[in-house]
């Protein structure tokens, strides 16, 4: 919802006023209510809440290039500065000519990392004690440059990460092609260094439409050069069918190879969704296989199946 227009005006060392900027500033949101039960927790049952607002602010400048700046409230969230409800927030300068660059305060992504979401939506990332997935870092003050159209239905995208004192610097460019209706394919490739040691990860992805049939591959391989780091390939694939405009069913397949380990983990998903006015309805069921890189069984490692309903609002 917009909240109210404001005017912005510079003024030079002499108070004497040079030009006027006029911008807007608007507040989105959204909630999410879920029930989600697990076979490896005593605890059986339980609840779930998200919330988050996203401030935002823009306008343009007389040179005709645009600022805007963006704000996440997400006291949910495990990424959270400190312990508040201060999230993500960033400031994006762009024009037409020159394309956009964009500097995250906290919470940004390397170019590799913005489309390293495997092609069945992450079904790692639902409460199963897998391996998480690794990616070319970014995060705090880093720069996400997308540069202008140069060739007609390809973007291309490149980051920057200088990692801080004893941090790890990081580089990282994407290329995605959409010139084939239904067709959309991305590759990305990220470079971590760090003092004597160097992480090189590579994301290939796509998606074919059909009908009312989308099919969706990717894979994502991480390289150490250090002996005693582990190199790691993520596989996945995912079928969705659209039943109407409100409705569709997905299933979907992550794997994760690890070297050296004779077990690989496995996450198979099915979910169906509807969607009326603001507000979407889920439910999935969720299967692990080699949790922990092992068939034993214990409260973290072997098999695990869970199921989830959820509300979500967006407002």
């Amino acid at each position: 919802m917009n909240i109210k227009k404001i005017g912005l005006t510079a003024l030079a060392g002499s108070l004497v006023v040079t030009s006027a900027y006029a911008g807007s500033m608007s507040v989105s949101g959204g909630a999410s209510i879920g029930l989600k039960n697990t076979t490896k927790t005593a605890t059986g049952k339980s609840w779930t809440m998200g919330n988050q607002l996203t401030f935002s602010g823009s306008g343009e400048l007389d040179n005709g290039m645009n600022v805007s700046l963006s704000f996440v409230l997400d006291q949910g969230d495990d990424t959270a500065i400190g312990s508040g409800p201060f999230d993500s927030h960033s400031v994006t300068i762009s024009s037409d000519a020159l394309g956009s660059l964009k500097f995250s305060g906290e919470g940004g992504s390397s170019a590799q990392s913005a489309i390293d979401t495997t092609a069945a939506g992450d079904l790692w990332n639902n409460g199963s004690n897998v391996t998480v997935p690794r990616a070319s870092e970014a995060g705090n003050n880093s720069l996400f440059y997308t540069l202008p159209t140069i060739v007609d239905d390809l973007a291309a995208t490149a980051s920057y990460s200088p990692g801080g004192a004893g941090g790890s610097s990081a580089t990282s460019w994407a290329l995605t092609y959409t010139g084939v209706e239904g067709l959309s394919v991305s590759y990305g490739t990220g470079e971590t260094n760090t003092v004597g040691s160097e992480q090189d990860h590579d994301t290939l992805k796509a998606s074919y439409a059909i009908g009312s049939f989308t099919v969706g591959l990717s894979t994502t391989e991480s390289n150490y050069d250090l002996a005693s780091s582990i190199d790691e390939t993520v596989n996945s694939w995912q079928v969705a069918y659209t039943i109407s405009d409100d409705m569709s069913v997905t299933y979907g397949v992550d794997t994760i190879e690890t070297e050296a380990q004779t077990v690989d983990e496995e996450i198979s998903g099915i979910g169906v969704s509807y969607t009326t006015g603001g507000v979407t309805l889920s439910a999935n069921r969720f299967e692990a296989t080699g949790q922990g890189n092992s068939n034993t069984e214990s409260s973290v490692t072997g098999d695990q199946e869970r199921w989830t309903l959820g509300a979500s609002f967006a407002f």
